[in-house]
């Protein structure tokens, strides 16, 4: 039987409004009693605002609806502004640091703002940026799932903002929203977020929810005090395989599912619950709005409004072998795409199938010669032939084994794996260098990045390298009375620290004022609480990911069922 949660809610004591009319209501509510009124709706790029219109004019009369994208400046000046970042390349650009302002004439703006203010009786003013034009008597910040935006770029509905790019291929939508759209636009709304009087979630079509600003507020403020975990979501790829179908109760029909990224506030979502109503909001929100309760003051301090830490899934069972990759040098990231840490990362092995020869590719072998492999590589794009195991190491994998994976590293996983992938967060920098001559799920030839790779690649990180300090570095550190607590990396070069813990009795942990990642690698179900009541118990099952927050300080696992073997796999930011 699957027990996998796939739908994880939050419970709040917040009243949350769904449906148009009960949220157009409360709106005229809050306008009563004005001759000359501005209700203001700023949000997300991708957000709907079409429907949001239509569906408030259901319930309320507006003397004037204006659209503060008339205020944007011309496509030809944005497009000027933004080249540097969008690059000519498929996937990667340069990390924007432009603000939401820029985008704006500032003599359309005066233009708007004059005319919102002219009106007689009611008057909406809506879109990106709307309340960089007029705060209003009434602000309205619609929000949506960054993964809602990206199933919008893949179905052509959406292109990126002020970009008319809707029928653009999505890898270039993905792109520009990752290094540009979804970074103005998180500096948008942390500044505007205080000032907002109701948030308002438009992910499902015709079927918004909305809830006032300072419940919102202390919702996140009251998440971020406990565990919890945030919505996961599964995605098939080219290697996909077959096993998070059956522990995650996914769709038997579909081909495969390769990715799951559970436990990636970037990429994931908050479903917070009141009642039988349930509010999807970007976890993001979380790091923005309640970073050091959630961080904790020296992670903070570090990453800022980064959340450093991820967890995925990579599911090769019955699937093929990951494209050989590497990820890029710290100096290199920081210096060509504008991102200020590396995606360090490690291979915890979940599960393997049985009686499969399964294995990870992992650093060159002793003595190859860098020329002869880069030249092996370039001739593979035009033959599709390169023999990997020539110059890769293939190492036999295990269950519950642990590979470490500093930037620089050549590696993948291979097939009848089930990895959960420990990293850091800037989950989008993998240089492809062989993808075993496939194509891409839409027919297209995937990404080769073979001149960034080359710049990369660490050839130093041998056989005799990988097996003295990337391979089974696994070391006990403490006991108790019924659990041991393990060691099992990450390297120097990376920073984070990973624990295991094996138990069939309860342990106690403490975020020692850093936050906490786990997943209960083995076991059914396994009990979090606190030893002084702060937090409602809080019940995780096998392979899902959960965050405790800095604020928690100590906290107990214990098996749900006495008695039973359990481990969690802990991640967290070294001191």
């Amino acid at each position: 039987m699957c027990t996998y949660e796939k739908f994880p809610t939050v419970p709040v004591p917040y009243s949350m409004l769904a449906g148009y009319g009960a949220i157009a209501g409360e709106l005229a509510r809050a306008l009563a009693g004005k001759q000359r009124a501005l209700l203001v709706v700023d949000g997300y790029p991708g957000t709907r605002f079409d429907e949001i219109v239509a569906g408030l004019m259901e319930e309320l009369f507006f003397a004037r609806v204006l659209d503060a994208h008339e205020a944007n400046r011309s496509d030809e000046e944005i497009e000027a502004m933004l080249a540097r970042n969008i690059t000519d390349d498929r996937v990667f650009g340069v990390l924007s640091c432009h603000n939401l302002i820029e985008f704006f004439d500032e003599k359309k703006i005066a233009v708007l703002r004059r005319r919102a203010q002219e009106a007689e009786g009611i008057t909406l003013l809506y879109g990106v940026g709307a309340s960089l034009i007029a705060k209003g008597d009434v602000l309205v910040y619609a929000d949506l799932a960054r993964w809602e935006i990206q199933l919008r770029y893949r179905s052509g509905e959406i292109g990126n903002y002020c970009a008319h790019n809707e029928g653009e291929e999505t890898l270039r939508k993905v792109k520009r929203g990752y290094f540009i759209d979804w970074r103005v636009s998180d500096r948008h709304k942390r500044a505007v977020m205080p000032e907002v009087d109701y948030l308002l979630e438009t992910n499902k079509r015709d079927k918004p929810v909305m809830m006032r600003g300072e419940d919102f507020r202390a919702a996140l403020a009251l998440v971020a005090q406990r565990p919890f975990r945030v919505a996961p979501y599964f995605d098939p790829g080219v290697w996909g395989g077959q096993w998070m179908k059956k522990v995650c109760g996914l769709d038997p029909a579909k081909k495969n599912y390769a990715w799951s990224f559970d436990g990636v506030p970037e990429e994931n979502s908050l479903l917070l619950q009141s009642g039988s109503t349930v509010m999807e909001v970007p976890a993001q929100d979380l790091v923005l709005f309640a970073p050091r309760a959630l961080l904790g003051d020296r992670v903070h301090a570090r990453f800022g409004l980064d959340f450093p830490i991820r967890f995925d899934f990579l599911d090769t069972v019955d699937g093929q072998n990951l494209s050989l990759q590497v990820h890029p040098l710290t100096e290199y990231i920081q210096q060509t795409f504008g991102m200020h840490y590396t995606q360090d990362e490690s291979y915890y092995i979940l599960d393997v199938k049985p009686g499969a020869d399964t294995a990870v590719y992992l650093g060159v072998k002793n003595g190859v010669d860098p020329q002869e492999m880069l030249g092996a590589l370039e001739r593979a794009q035009e033959t599709g032939e390169f023999d990997a195991e020539r110059y890769v190491n293939r190492i036999p994998a295990h269950k519950h084994d642990h590979f470490l994976i500093p930037a620089g590293t050549v590696h993948c996983s291979g097939r009848d794996t089930m990895v959960l992938e420990i990293s850091a967060t800037p989950y989008i920098f993998t240089f492809k260098l062989w993808d075993w001559n496939r194509v891409g799920l839409d027919g297209k030839p995937r990404p080769i990045h073979l001149e960034h790779g080359r710049k990369n690649i660490q050839f130093d990180r041998d056989t005799d390298f990988v097996l003295r300090e990337l391979v089974g570095q696994v070391q006990e550190v403490a006991r108790g009375d019924g659990w041991v607590e393990e060691r099992t990396g990450l390297h120097e070069r990376e920073f984070l620290e990973t624990r295991r813990h094996w138990f069939t009795k309860p342990v106690l942990h403490n975020t020692n004022g850093g936050v906490n990642m786990l997943n209960l690698v083995e076991g059914s179900e396994a009990v979090v609480e606190s030893p002084n009541g702060a937090f409602e118990p809080f019940r995780v099952h096998y392979a899902e990911t959960f965050i405790v927050p800095a604020a928690v300080g100590a906290y107990v696992i214990r098996p749900a069922v006495p008695g039973e073997r359990c481990a969690t796999m802990k991640a967290y930011v070294r001191g």
